[in-house]
């Protein structure tokens, strides 16, 4: 019998199920909404949301938390840095499931999950595209400096 048993085993061994929910929930955070199945969403909610708590209290232990059950450095800083402060305030249900249909061909319900308040852009990310903007920019200038003839 499964009683409160609550984890689905998506027909996965133990490891490939771990390593499949914190690469989604690495990607969560990374990229603010992923496209998933509705019961692996529900799962990755869940462990989403717990580590958003943990990574509330600001500590370096709930760091080193946020980081080990995450796979990538560079989420657990935006998630520190973004996503926290993002859901000041908020006191759980710091994401959000939309249904978006069935699946053609296994008939497998679709969702996307995101997080419930918009993420404010990082300065990296701003920086980086106002230097490709500029960078386009004088390419641009420099390719028609170089085609224009010039007449006297």
């Amino acid at each position: 019998m499964r009683h409160k048993c609550v984890a689905k085993k998506f027909g996965r061994t133990s490891s490939h199920r771990r390593a499949m929910m914190r690469n989604m929930v690495t990607n969560l955070v990374l990229q603010g909404s992923i496209k998933t199945t509705l019961p692996k969403a529900k799962q990755i909610r869940r462990d989403a949301e717990k580590i958003v708590t943990v990574a509330r209290k600001g500590t370096l232990a709930s760091r080193r938390l946020a980081a080990a059950r995450l796979l990538d450095p560079e989420a657990v800083r935006k998630l520190i840095n973004q996503v926290v402060p993002s859901m000041d305030g908020r006191e759980g249900g710091y994401t959000r499931i939309i249904k978006l249909g069935t699946r053609r061909g296994d008939a497998a319900e679709l969702c996307i999950l995101q997080w419930v308040e918009k993420l404010p852009k990082s300065t990296d990310q701003a920086a980086a595209g106002t230097e490709a903007a500029a960078a386009t920019v004088a390419e641009g200038e420099t390719a028609t400096a170089e085609a224009a003839p010039v007449t006297e």
